[in-house]
């Protein structure tokens, strides 16, 4: 039984993986999953390890979230940047592939012509959002990344 257990996981630990890049699935959400998989094994984690990475999957999916707007932030949007990058953050989901990428960049350009920004202003905004949203993914892949290979030391033991 605890073979079933240890492949739920390994599958758990990819489709973490993929989810790093398709906003569609919850990439640490996912991982942390597989660890929850090895609760009835003779691998299970300790109590205390298991909601340290629970806590840390909670800050890592929220910070997926809030780190474009601050990247828009950086480069001095204005407050309708910073809430089109959350916004086009959020819609850009939907509109997989594409969407994903260009929803916070578009959002915070929009945003900030709203605030009748120049172009120039507006599209350096939407470079803050973009960049902020590659930081995000990169957070999310080595988070992922860190549980595939606990797991797979867990597994070496």
């Amino acid at each position: 039984m605890e073979l079933v257990w240890y492949i739920i996981a390994s599958i758990f630990l990819i489709l973490g993986l993929i989810g790093c890049f398709i906003s569609i699935l919850p990439g640490p959400i996912l991982s942390f999953l597989a660890l929850l998989c090895l609760i009835p094994t003779d691998n299970c984690l300790s109590v205390s390890a298991l909601v340290f990475f629970g806590v840390l999957t909670i800050v890592v999916t929220v910070a997926d979230f809030i780190i474009p707007s601050l990247g828009a932030k950086k480069f001095n949007c204005s407050s309708y940047g910073v809430r089109g990058c959350t916004l086009g953050t959020i819609v850009g989901a939907f509109f997989f592939p594409i969407g994903i990428i260009l929803g916070p960049f578009l959002g915070a350009f929009l945003g900030e012509l709203i605030a009748r920004k120049d172009v120039s202003t507006a599209f350096r905004g939407g470079i803050g959002a973009f960049l902020g949203f590659l930081a995000g993914t990169l957070l999310k892949l080595c988070f992922c990344v860190y549980l595939i290979i606990h797991v797979a030391l867990i597994f070496l033991r």
